[in-house]
């Protein structure tokens, strides 16, 4: 049996995770970015082992919830799940940054750099990954016009990214990302043609599976099979300059 946080498990893929894992025998906690999201996660899965409540869009807000997990004891693995859409308006956050950097960028850094290391670290990314430049130069957007579908795909490039870095950096950890495919959740869409039952089996087959399939890292899936990403995760200098501005941006280490 192994413990596992999913981060946006109130509704979703994260939540069909979760589902999916207790179904099979672990512990799960959950994640809610107010309240009534955590209620509503409560309620969906009341076999959660817990449910920690912050909204990633605010770095104070991500630290606290990193607190709250570590704060339930040890994880065997964590499945960066959080994540907002291809559609989103120039809108900054409290913290000064374009929300989709900051929800799905540099949430994901501040939790990995800030929860108790566990074995396994699973991230989600997007097929539209492969598209998008890493912009490190401005990963703010400050010096361009918004573009959200790009900013969105810049972001699940950035996953990856940090992904493969962590797994660079952390060779005692299983780190990897995949692409769960275009399905028809809230963010995308109720046209979305691909199969939503095989969208989260990755992720739970990633965080928990004997599969030697699974136990590797550094590595990039699509429904339980290695795909070819976006060849730029692969130069660490990218890499690195990932991790310096997120360190920057948000004044947390990612440990070594």
């Amino acid at each position: 049996m192994s413990r596992i946080f999913i981060s946006g498990s109130s509704t979703g893929l994260g939540l069909m995770a979760a589902q999916h894992l207790v179904k099979q025998g672990h512990q799960v906690v959950l994640h809610g970015r107010n309240q009534a999201r955590a209620d509503d996660a409560r309620r969906a899965l009341p076999e959660a082992q817990a449910v920690v409540v912050g909204d990633l869009s605010s770095l104070a807000e991500t630290r606290s919830v990193a607190d709250q997990v570590n704060g339930t004891g040890r994880f065997d693995a964590v499945i960066h799940n959080a994540g907002v859409g291809y559609r989103e308006p120039p809108r900054r956050t409290e913290d000064g940054l374009p929300h989709v950097f900051a929800v799905n960028t540099l949430a994901p850094f501040v939790l990995t750099a800030l929860i108790g290391r566990p074995e396994r670290l699973v991230y989600l990314s997007s097929g539209m990954h492969r598209s998008a430049e890493a912009n490190l130069d401005d990963p703010t957007w400050q010096k361009r016009p918004w573009r959200g579908a790009e900013a969105y795909a810049e972001s699940k490039l950035h996953d990856v990214l940090l992904a493969f870095a962590v797994a660079r950096r952390w060779p005692g950890v299983f780190s990897n990302a995949l692409e769960p495919g275009w399905v028809a959740t809230r963010m995308g869409g109720a046209g979305a043609p691909d199969d939503m039952d095989e969208a989260h089996r990755t992720q739970t087959w990633l965080a928990v599976s004997d599969d030697p399939g699974a136990r590797v890292t550094g590595h990039y899936f699509y429904h339980m099979r290695p795909r070819a990403p976006n060849p730029q995760v692969y130069e660490v200098e990218l890499q690195e300059q990932l991790v310096a501005a997120c360190q920057r941006l948000s004044q947390v280490a990612l440990p070594t």
